[in-house]
């Protein structure tokens, strides 16, 4: 009886809370139901008032009562732009002469010391001359014993010619007393030049500067055997003037080649940033193109008064190889880059924005040379990120000067040490 009681209890419980459940879910739906509805006469009125295309009617809006938009500009100028090369260069010096003996001798003496100038001519070592000078004292001895022999022999001529005259000597006698002259001439000449030779051999003992510049290390010291074949005695390097040696790409060489002509190519050359700058001008452009790299080995000379440059040192050069005339120039933030290509804003006559395509031909530090404008074109600068064509733009303010005032490093190319 009683687990009858309980079974019936709880059907009763289940009955009432699948009643409640299903009370819950009719009110939910309904909601639901006026919200979607309230939703579709929104969107309803909103396509009224878009033509039936709610995305082109809400970008018209925007472009027809679009807000004026506030710029800078700045007018494209013309003036004659020089295109520059940025290279890597090696410093070469103009004559480098490793100086030797020409002869086998002791040094004696050593003239100069390392890091000295010198001129050409100046004395640098003594060799040991104790040998050359008995040499030479040798060869003048022979010589005055030879020239007393020929002394004898021309007046043994002139008394055969007086023996002949009288008939008291046969002419075949005058003729051996001419012979013995003539080959006694002939004896002089040979030891005048022996006496020659060793005096010039005895000049070989005093080693003077081939050129002018700088005395390297010296490799010899007094008491030394110094040899033609052996060791370089030193090494003197011209450092005023020196070159610059760097590669030019191919496609410049007809420019480099007119600069040459003209005497204009003007290089500038650094050792390193900071440094002092040194200008100079072209000076050789190689034969041959180099058919690895495409470029051509050219050298330019400087005035080197401060030793600024050092031989052998890396230094950057920046080479002017031709002139844009009447180049068009604007500055670089005012070009707009994307896949279609490049853009700028000008600002029209009726102050409303105009996109113009253009062409960058060199880029000119913060500025560049383009074709597409003209000069004194309205160039929009600042806010040219926020305008549309045909966007209303108010001019702030306006640079009626250049593109910049710069555009003095010009366009660069950068190449690598040659």
């Amino acid at each position: 009886m009683k687990r009858s009681t309980w079974v019936a209890t709880g059907f009763v419980i289940l009955v009432a809370l699948a009643a409640g459940g299903y009370g819950y879910w009719q009110q939910r739906s309904a909601k639901g139901v006026a919200a979607a509805e309230a939703s579709s006469s929104a969107r309803e009125a909103a396509g009224g008032s878009g033509a039936g295309n709610p995305a082109r009617g809400a970008s018209g809006a925007g472009a027809v009562g679009a807000p004026a938009v506030s710029v800078s500009i700045v007018k494209a100028v013309t003036r004659d732009q020089p295109v520059l090369l940025d290279a890597t260069g090696t410093v070469v010096a103009l004559n480098m002469v490793d100086v030797r003996p020409q002869v086998v001798g002791q040094i004696r003496e050593v003239h100069v010391r390392e890091g000295q100038f010198v001129q050409r001519g100046q004395l640098l070592f003594t060799l040991d001359d104790r040998n050359d000078q008995a040499n030479v004292a040798r060869a003048r001895a022979q010589l005055t014993k030879d020239q007393a022999a020929l002394a004898d022999a021309q007046r043994q001529l002139k008394r055969s010619r007086e023996l002949v005259a009288q008939q008291f000597l046969s002419q075949s006698a005058l003729d051996s007393a001419q012979t013995l002259v003539a080959s006694q001439q002939a004896v002089v000449g040979a030891s005048q030049a022996a006496l020659d030779a060793t005096q010039l051999g005895l000049g070989y003992n005093r080693i003077t500067a081939p050129a002018s510049g700088r005395v390297g290390a010296i490799n010899v010291y007094t008491g030394t055997l110094a040899q033609p074949t052996g060791a370089v005695l030193l090494t003197i390097t011209q450092l005023d003037p020196i070159a610059v040696a760097f590669s030019l790409p191919q496609r410049y060489l007809g420019d480099a080649l007119q600069a040459l002509q003209g005497g204009h190519g003007e290089v500038q050359a650094q050792l390193s940033a900071g440094s002092e700058a040194l200008t100079g001008k072209l000076q050789f452009v190689d034969s041959a193109v180099d058919s690895a790299s495409g470029t051509v080995r050219v050298k330019a000379v400087f005035s080197n008064p401060h030793q600024t440059l050092w031989p052998g040192a890396y230094a950057t050069v920046r080479m002017t190889v031709r002139t844009l005339a009447d180049a068009i120039m604007v500055p670089q933030e005012a070009i707009i880059t994307s896949q279609e290509g490049d853009t700028v804003y000008l600002a029209g006559a009726d102050n409303k924005a105009v996109l113009r395509k253009i062409k960058v031909v060199y880029p000119a530090g913060t500025d560049a040379v383009v074709t597409g404008l003209n000069a004194g074109d309205p160039v929009i600068v600042d806010g040219r990120r926020n305008v549309r064509p045909g966007v209303p733009v108010v001019v702030r303010s306006a640079d009626t000067s250049t593109a910049t005032k710069a555009a003095r490093s010009g366009p660069k190319e950068k190449m690598a040490s040659p």
